[in-house]
């Protein structure tokens, strides 16, 4: 395997905050507090005797944290997520928190802080850990324990102390290079539908379409992957040194551009037409900055323009990027910075607006909003602002000021806009909804016994952050759907998606998943709730749809139960598009190059 490229430092903080202006806080919901939540629940483990993993099945990682990945902790000193009230002093709410190693608060993922070393979950889409991940709502103070790129809750202080449990995180740190497919035979980088994988399939059951794996020597620990996005009729994702199309039909690589060192950033989506600007790094040694911009047409795969991003001072930290994409627009969040191009040529919009406050990180799609920090004299009080900008210009078109202390955490949805929000000395969670002028919407608070679970990734940051590409949530115009954590009290891991009235704040109604089965928002479909679920020991998984009623969850495709170990990927993200599901994995990773060959690395679903 070859070496991998010493590592960047994390990524994360974004300078020194900033004095507040006046805005009004929000009402103090009257509802007694929600009960404290527990911590997540352990991964399901193969019963005894049960035979090894099948064809393709992932290995776990190497010994080793992943290139970009957090190293070990130090100490696990408290950090940002105890159990408290939700924001601005209000009753509990679905957050409370875990702490991070090092007294600070994580990186991407999780709240920034004032200075390097906070981990949060390693991985791309989902980390090297099946499950759900970041976002646990625990009942006490608790250690983050980084694991070999992952994360363990550990809690602590209380008399029903759990024992770590492992669980998964979204988005990337660290790329990998594309695999190829061969003709079927099942001796090189992919299957195709005829051969044995479909031998076992039921009827009712979806075809295996198509099935990759990987044919790259990767860095040593491993390498995650970006995206995937689908185009027309191609399926697009970036790794290490190249971002491939695939064909959608097949599997079957229709184009491939090298890159000329290792993808380190990219959005969440392409623009409308297929565009998409990422981030490489400027070169191949441990000094180089995610500092360039590569623009590429995922119908053709051709490169358009490249750029280097401009540094603003000694403080424009580019070791780490965040890039988020609106109408035309590319922005680049980092430290106290942030700069934006026209996707289209790469002409330079805006840069560091004048004043105290600056934007750091933002939100692409039908709206663009930041976060922003202003500068305090008090680096553990911070004062941060949310806004929406006009993607052009960069002017701000409202500006929303949660009480100080507050840090902006995830823009779990754009439009309607619903964001997290955590306080790091206190040690709060919590959920904002906004209304469209900017001003508060209301406040989520969950029902005695509901613990909340989101999927918002890792990928280690300590200078720049992430607000979008969080799984497991979805919104319509008045609610928002959420994912609880894994209840393993019964027979098997289940779980339920709960919908919020955007209005109130409170639950409209609970959906459980079927019997031992646990599911996850994957976003709105004709009015429905589309949800991916999840595979278990031997059940495979599916995709489903919910009401915006409520009641059971129908599936409309039925992965089959044969090959539900291949489709347990360590870690994956699931596409549902034109009436197939795509489960692609978000990390490879093997302790030696004959594994590393037989990771599986998409997997394809249809009728």
């Amino acid at each position: 395997m070859t070496q991998p490229p010493s590592q960047q430092p994390p990524q994360g903080g974004f300078g020194a905050p900033q004095d507040p202006q006046s805005t009004p806080q929000p009402p103090q919901p009257q509802s007694p507090p929600a009960a404290p939540p527990q911590m997540p629940p352990a991964p399901p483990q193969t019963p005894a005797g049960a035979p090894q993993p099948g064809y393709g099945y992932p290995q776990a990682p190497g010994a080793q944290p992943g290139y970009g990945y957090p190293q070990a902790p130090g100490q696990a000193a408290p950090g940002p997520y105890a159990q408290q009230p939700g924001p601005y002093g209000a009753p509990a709410g679905p957050y409370a928190q875990q702490p991070g190693p090092y007294g600070q608060q994580p990186g991407y993922g999780y709240p920034q802080q004032q200075y390097p070393g906070a981990p949060t979950p390693g991985g791309s889409g989902g980390g090297p850990f099946k499950g759900k991940p970041a976002v646990v709502i625990g009942a006490a103070l608790a250690a983050l324990l980084v694991v070999g790129g992952g994360i363990f809750f550990a809690a602590s202080g209380s008399d029903d102390e759990k024992k770590p449990v492992a669980k998964s995180s979204s988005d990337a740190a660290d790329p990998s290079a594309s695999p190829s497919i061969d003709q079927g035979d099942g001796k090189g980088d992919g299957r195709e539908a005829n051969d044995d994988l479909n031998a076992g399939r039921k009827e009712g059951e979806a075809k295996v379409l198509w099935l990759t794996k990987n044919s790259i020597d990767l860095p040593r620990n491993g390498a995650t992957v970006y995206g995937p996005w689908i185009v027309g009729d191609t399926l697009v994702k970036g790794m290490y040194r190249s971002v491939v199309g695939y064909s959608t039909a097949d599997g079957k690589e229709k184009w491939t551009l090298p890159l000329p060192a290792d993808l380190c950033a990219a959005p969440a989506a392409p623009t409308a037409d297929g565009k998409i600007v990422v981030g490489v790094m400027n070169g191949t040694t441990d000094k180089a900055d995610c500092a360039d911009l590569q623009m590429i047409d995922l119908n053709t795969g051709k490169a358009g323009w490249k750029k280097s991003v401009k540094k603003n001072g000694t403080w424009d930290l580019l070791s780490d990027i965040g890039l988020a994409i609106s109408g035309d627009t590319v922005t680049v969040g980092r430290t106290s910075n942030s700069s934006a191009y026209r996707v289209s040529d790469g002409k330079e919009l805006f840069g560091n607006p004048s004043g105290t406050c600056q934007p750091y990180a933002f939100a692409g799609g039908p709206k663009l909003i930041a976060a922003v920090n202003c500068r305090t004299d008090d680096v553990d009080n911070p004062q941060q602002q949310i806004q929406e900008v006009d993607p052009t210009t960069g002017k701000a078109k409202w500006t929303y000021e949660p009480k100080r202390g507050w840090e902006v955490d995830k823009v779990y949805s754009v439009s309607p806009l619903v964001v997290s929000l955590t306080q790091r000395e206190e040690k709060k969670w919590g959920i904002l909804a906004l209304k469209e002028n900017g001003t508060l919407r209301s406040q989520l608070t969950s029902d005695k016994g509901d613990k909340l679970s989101v999927d918002c990734g890792g990928g280690f940051s300590i200078f720049g952050k992430k607000l979008e590409g969080c799984s497991g949530v979805a919104a319509d115009a008045n609610t928002f759907y959420m994912m609880t954590e894994d209840d393993t009290s019964g027979t098997g891991r289940t779980n339920k998606v709960i919908a919020f009235d955007l209005n109130t704040g409170k639950s409209k109604w609970k959906a459980a998943a079927p019997a031992e089965r646990t599911m996850k928002p994957l976003r709105m479909e004709g009015g429905n709730v589309l949800v991916y679920l999840e595979p278990s020991y031997d059940k495979g998984g599916a995709i489903a749809t919910i009401a915006p009623t409520g009641g059971a969850a129908q599936v409309v495709l039925q992965h089959p139960d044969s090959t539900t170990r291949i489709e347990s990927f360590f870690s994956s993200r699931t596409v549902y598009s034109g009436g197939r599901s795509y489960v692609v994995s978000d990390r490879v990773s093997a302790s030696n190059d004959e594994e590393e060959k037989e990771q599986t690395t998409m997997m394809a679903f249809g009728k």
